[in-house]
């Protein structure tokens, strides 16, 4: 199995898979610019099975956008990085304040104990001189009671000298813890010094670079600008400035931004490439990419084949594109002892439409006329869970039906292009 991707025409591009010793027919197929997916069944001469999975005509608008989108995307990242610089330089002074303030304090505390150690020293030499004082008062004293009297200052005074010099060894131990402190705290300051300095010239550095490559990215966005319809430019603009993105892949049935599936004919209008498309979700214009769809399409080919909905069950689930005044619903049967009853709810949101209806007979025969041109899903849930739920489907619930509903959709698009392929292959000239 080969992969060829081919072109047929201006802005026409395809993906073409092929099976056989030479792809020579497939790329004249392709070249010719037909959009048809198909396989050539194997009577034919050259015995080569060619799948066109994908096609595309991307409207000049799209492409200009696309461009845009880059560019205000570019343009974008850009000036956050010019915002977030000064304010990493910010960060930075901030820390480097904050080092200050620790070394400041550090400092200050040293000085504050160099004073109070100071105090005590003179403390102790008064202390001292009283004792000298009051030994020398001894001498001369006449009776007990006057020694006694200075022989008990001077103990108070040698007491108090003790305790003043325990006080100046805690102040030196203490002094050693903020003398490392001090330096730790002036050693971190000139590196983050340092650090700021080197992160300043960095973001100088950046910044000139930043809007040079702005400046560039702006006239190229100038430019395409120009080159987009003004209708066009304005709802891009627009959607771009609440969301975030103007534009959003269609990918697997599916608008790949705010991840809603999409109705079949937008789906199709998408892909074709001939018209401006919008999702009815986030209102983002939608492109088509072959390249991204071929893979998924290649996947969705070799998976396991979907389990087909039991026709005789006495529960059936189906989706309608349009029911009444309502877009698409899921709608609900369940037969029970001769009666059916039938439940609606909305596609999107899981909701219950209206209240449930009971008929007498099999749903198949009083419903009929919803079961017209609505896909059978699985689903198989006990009438207690449905009335458990209320007014609207659990979220498990909800996607296993969207999940069925996209298998659905892959079959039959797979059922179209196999018609699709043995009609174009038999009236092709490489057919005969």
């Amino acid at each position: 199995m080969g992969t060829v991707a081919v072109s047929g025409g201006k802005n026409v591009k395809a993906v073409v898979e092929t099976r056989h010793e030479s792809c020579q027919a497939a790329e004249a197929f392709a070249n010719s610019g037909l959009s048809l997916a198909f396989q050539r069944p194997e009577n034919i001469r050259s015995h080569a099975k060619i799948i066109l999975v994908s096609f595309l005509i991307m409207l000049p608008d799209i492409e200009n956008l696309l461009q845009l989108q880059e560019a205000d995307r570019e343009i974008r990242r850009l000036n956050d990085e010019v915002a977030a610089l000064p304010k990493r330089v910010a960060a930075i002074e901030q820390k480097l304040a904050g080092t200050k303030t620790v070394l400041e304090r550090a400092k200050a505390f040293i000085k504050t104990d160099e004073a109070a150690r100071r105090k005590y020293e003179t403390a102790i030499q008064d202390l001292q001189q009283k004792v000298s004082k009051y030994r020398a008062q001894s001498l001369d004293v006449k009776t007990n009671d006057q020694y006694k009297a200075l022989l008990h200052e001077i103990q108070f005074a040698e007491q108090e000298i003790r305790a003043n010099e325990d006080k100046i060894l805690d102040l030196m131990i203490n002094a050693e813890a903020r003398e490392k402190e001090v330096k730790a705290a002036e050693a971190e300051l000139k590196a983050e010094m340092t650090e700021i300095e080197q992160e300043k010239a960095d973001a100088r550095q950046r910044t000139a670079e930043d809007e040079k490559q702005l400046a560039e990215w702006n006239a190229k966005r100038e430019k395409l600008r120009v080159e987009v319809s003004p209708d066009l430019l304005r709802h891009y603009e627009r959607v771009m400035k609440f969301r975030g993105t103007g534009l959003s892949e269609v990918r697997d049935h599916k608008c790949m931004a705010c991840q809603m599936m999409l109705r079949p004919q937008t789906y199709n209008e998408v892909r074709s490439g001939q018209q401006i498309v919008t999702c009815d979700s986030c209102q983002r214009i939608l492109y088509f990419n072959p390249a991204n769809e071929a893979s998924i399409e290649r996947t969705n080919m070799t998976r396991k084949r979907r389990s087909r909905p039991k026709a005789d069950a006495d529960q059936a689930w189906y989706h309608r594109l349009h029911y009444g005044e309502h877009e698409e619903v899921f709608l609900a049967f369940v037969n029970h002892e001769g009666t059916s009853s039938r439940r609606i709810y909305d596609l999107h949101t899981g909701r219950k439409i209206g209240e449930t209806e009971l008929r007498d007979a099999d749903y198949r025969a009083t419903f009929a006329a919803d079961l017209e041109s609505a896909t059978r899903l699985n689903g198989n849930w006990s009438e207690t869970e449905l009335e458990e739920w209320g007014a609207e489907l659990p979220m498990t619930v909800l996607d296993a039906l969207h999940s069925d509903l996209a298998a659905a959709r892959v079959e039959s698009d797979a059922r179209t292009h196999a018609k699709s392929s043995e009609t174009v292959v038999s009236e092709h000239p490489a057919a005969s």
